[in-house]
């Protein structure tokens, strides 16, 4: 899939040009975790991230990260040996 964003747009956006791809991707990443659209895995991925990276981005704009206490508990489990 490819999404088309018209030149009128592209062209409207204050950012050099080489950073504009990686910018949509980061805001679109960031915008799908929030609404619980994508899984924290994904939105990394979407974004080109590895986990700190993203980690932080959520962090710098005070995002919480969606994380139950059901996964708390199988983490708790894994880190114990269980």
């Amino acid at each position: 899939m490819q999404l088309s964003i018209p030149d009128s747009v592209l062209s409207a956006i204050r950012l050099p040009e080489p950073r504009i791809e990686q910018v949509l991707l980061h805001e679109l990443a960031i915008a799908l975790y929030t609404q619980e659209l994508l899984s924290f895995g994904k939105a990394r991925e979407l974004a080109q991230m590895n986990k700190y990276e993203f980690g932080q981005l959520l962090g710098q704009r005070l995002i919480l990260r969606h994380y139950s206490l059901e996964e708390l508990s199988d983490d708790l489990d894994y880190a114990s040996g269980e």
